[in-house]
């Protein structure tokens, strides 16, 4: 994990995320808590638990951003997952629990990535000779052309020196890339396992995996014979001989350390686990949910098909809009392990100003750099970036406020014609300012009921 100050995350954090100085603050905490924590003595390392995080504030203002860019900074296994997914043990669905198998296979795929690259310098020197075996085979003694002058070992050995100075100019060749071109006859290996559904319930996700195992076991590895040029074939080998390098038992320990020491959960919409009055019979995904998530987010021991993982030390980071529920709503033991609120400011014209212009990001990018592929040079204006943020703020308050969200669709809209008809326009600058935007969207923003449908 980078040792990263408070202020140098906040600092990454700004070149993506707009305001939120508060909940910025928050998770650069945490994440350096992590570090602090790894550096302290054994004794105490173990008994130093995270504090979990509760971000309260409406759709579309960074929450979910918040905590991508902040696994991304730290390297850390990362699953987003919406509270609403889960139901109560007992019943048909997802339970809990599968939130920690999913990010083991997140982590195992991570550090099997990290190890691919370390091996793939020697994965590719051996498919390198796997392809000069295809271009040149080894030959076999001809024991019925032997001259009478030589001896057996004699002609042998003029035979090897001829094919090796061979296989070496056929090297060079093809480190050069002059023979990407050539097509040769590859063999790969596949394996072919019989489709198996599994109709199960919670808790049953991985009877499935496990009965994929134990036929991948039972059932031989297949060859296929294919054509392929030498550069696609040079690829695929790499590939097959970097997973054959790989140390499984190495990759399989390192993941699951650092699920339990560096893991990140961010779990969405908590607010509609919250359980309401209600005299319908029981209200199977909400409280029952958050009891069992309890024993998840205070630590516990799931089993995994890599074996058991600890969720202790997990940084668990929720959100929610919390329309029509508060945090104080969930069960009390819940609430007590997400000590850190953080409140997000709604979005306003001067934020949606600095969205779409600041962030390495920003939309505003985004779309230059996708007309410049057309070979057409937008140009926004001061003035029209300010009205487009003043539009996207006035739909915001008549219809529902779904944050930096409305300026995907005002920007989508306002660009509709110009990204169909882009391809074909001789014109190759195009300016957009305050008069363009008002007489693509001033009519939309002010109906009321068509804003509803389309912005």
């Amino acid at each position: 994990m980078k040792g990263l100050t408070p202020k140098e995350i906040v600092f990454e954090l700004n070149k993506y995320i707009i305001g939120q100085h508060d909940a910025k603050r928050a998770v650069a905490i945490a994440l350096r808590n992590r570090w602090r924590r790894q550096n302290v003595s054994d004794d105490l390392k173990d008994e130093i638990a995270p504090k979990n995080i509760i971000m309260i504030g409406p759709t579309g203002v960074g929450k979910t951003e918040i905590s991508r860019r902040l696994a991304n900074l730290s390297q850390s296994p990362f699953l987003k997952i919406e509270a609403s997914k889960f139901t109560e043990v007992g019943y048909v669905g997802r339970d809990v629990e599968s939130m920690i198998r999913d990010l083991t296979d997140l982590a195992i795929n991570q550090v099997k990535a990290e190890e691919a690259e370390k091996v793939q310098h020697k994965a590719k020197e051996i498919a390198e000779e796997r392809v000069l075996d295809l271009l040149l085979p080894p030959r076999k003694e001809e024991r019925n052309k032997v001259e009478p002058t030589e001896t057996p070992l004699e002609l042998v050995n003029k035979e090897q020196g001829k094919e090796n100075t061979t296989r070496e100019k056929l090297r060079k060749l093809l480190r050069e890339h002059k023979l990407d071109e050539r097509v040769v006859d590859l063999e790969t290996t596949q394996r072919t396992i019989p489709i198996v559904e599994i109709f199960s319930g919670s808790g049953m996700e991985e009877m499935d995996i496990n009965v994929k195992d134990m036929f991948g076991n039972l059932f031989p590895k297949k060859t296929r014979k294919r054509k392929a040029k030498i550069s696609e074939a040079i690829e695929i080998m790499t590939q097959e001989e970097a997973q054959r390098l790989i140390d499984m038992d190495k990759v399989t320990k390192q993941a699951i350390e650092r699920v339990e020491q560096s893991g990140i959960i961010f779990l969405d919409e908590i607010d509609k686990i919250v359980g309401k009055d209600t005299a319908h019979g029981p209200d199977v995904s909400r409280e029952g949910v958050q009891r069992d998530l309890l024993p998840i987010v205070e630590g516990s021991t799931v089993t995994t098909k890599y074996g058991m993982v600890k969720t202790d030390h997990i940084l668990f980071v929720a959100s929610g809009a919390f329309y029509s529920s508060k945090p104080s709503d969930l069960i009390p033991e819940l609430q007590g392990r997400f000590p850190i609120r953080v409140e997000l400011e709604s979005l306003g014209k001067e934020e949606f100003i600095r969205i779409l212009t600041e962030p390495k990001n920003a939309l505003i990018k985004q779309y230059k750099a996708l007309m410049e592929t057309e070979g057409l040079e937008l140009m926004f204006k001061d003035d029209g970036i300010a009205e487009i943020a003043e539009i996207a703020t006035i739909v915001n308050e008549r219809t529902e406020n779904i944050g930096a969200r409305r300026l995907h669709t005002i920007m989508e809209k306002l660009l509709d014609e110009l990204s169909f008809d882009a391809p074909d326009l001789e014109k190759k600058k195009f300016t957009i300012d305050a008069l363009y935007v008002r007489e693509k969207l001033e009519s939309l923003a002010k109906d009321e009921d068509l804003s509803r449908y389309i912005l």
